[in-house]
């Protein structure tokens, strides 16, 4: 493409690319319709944030957006500061890609985790220290916390250990994710997905926070976990999560307004 992008700072402090006309990035919702150049953007975006954020380090973890019959993802090894639009790889639904660089080594898990979930549109994986170190223990995180549900269910599972980049890997991640938005890889990590890049950095944030909280609460003592009644009076809630209300909403019935909901 030809274009020079450098680091900026976002409005919310968070690094990413910038066009030689120095127009901040976005990471697109998923009703803006983005062309291919945008939405390679937002990947570089997403990846710098997940540094920034502190959900990993380094050039580990990956990132990706589905793209027609394919999806775009982060190019294996390559610092994300460093990382231009044009390195980018475009990996087709039947495992061939095109790109300057190669894909990043776990592609296989994206490819397969895009062909059984038709919601996602964008996937991350990340390193991070809590959820590292749970998968590190091979354990999963039941329902301590009702935030466990905005996940899909009642636990967040750990998927059975295989070597990075191996379609033994994707399989066993595809296992774990079934009815579920994310689950940890033992001894390796956490993968989430999302409807698109926003969506998928914001439940790395919450999984990783939600294992920061397991781990703590298990240095006093076992937590006291929620009964699967109460889960599924919780799923119901999220059933509606983030959308806004009308004027109306629940008014009668004395619900909270949409400033004191979550």
């Amino acid at each position: 493409m030809g274009r020079a992008f450098g680091s900026s700072q976002s409005l919310a402090g968070i690094p990413t690319p910038m066009s030689s006309e120095h127009r901040p990035v976005r990471l697109l919702a998923a009703e803006q319709s983005s062309t291919e150049d945008e939405l390679r953007l937002g990947v570089i975006a997403a990846a710098r944030a997940m540094n920034a954020l502190g959900l990993n380090r380094g050039t580990a973890g990956n990132v990706s957006a589905r793209w027609r019959d394919g999806f775009l993802v982060t190019p294996t090894g390559m610092a994300y500061d460093e990382t231009l639009p044009d390195n980018i790889v475009f990996v087709r639904n039947d495992g061939s890609w095109c790109g300057a660089r190669r894909p990043s080594s776990e592609w296989r898990f994206h490819r397969d985790i895009y062909e059984a979930r038709e919601e996602a549109g964008a996937i991350l994986h990340a390193h991070s220290s809590f959820a590292t170190t749970l998968a590190c223990l091979r354990s999963g995180i039941p329902p301590f916390h009702y935030m466990i549900a905005r996940f899909g269910g009642g636990s967040i599972r750990c998927a059975d250990y295989a070597t990075f980049g191996t379609q033994e890997l994707s399989r066993n991640a595809v296992a774990a994710l079934e009815g579920r938005c994310a689950c940890l890889l033992a001894n390796h990590g956490m993968l989430v997905f999302g409807r698109d890049l926003r969506q998928a950095l914001d439940l790395a944030v919450e999984l990783e926070t939600l294992c920061e909280q397991y781990w703590r609460a298990r240095q006093i003592d076992e937590p006291v976990l929620l009964a699967d009644a109460e889960i599924c009076r919780v799923l119901e809630r999220f059933a509606d999560y983030g959308q806004q209300e009308t004027a109306r909403a629940d008014s009668d019935q004395g619900s909270p307004g949409r400033a004191e909901r979550r």
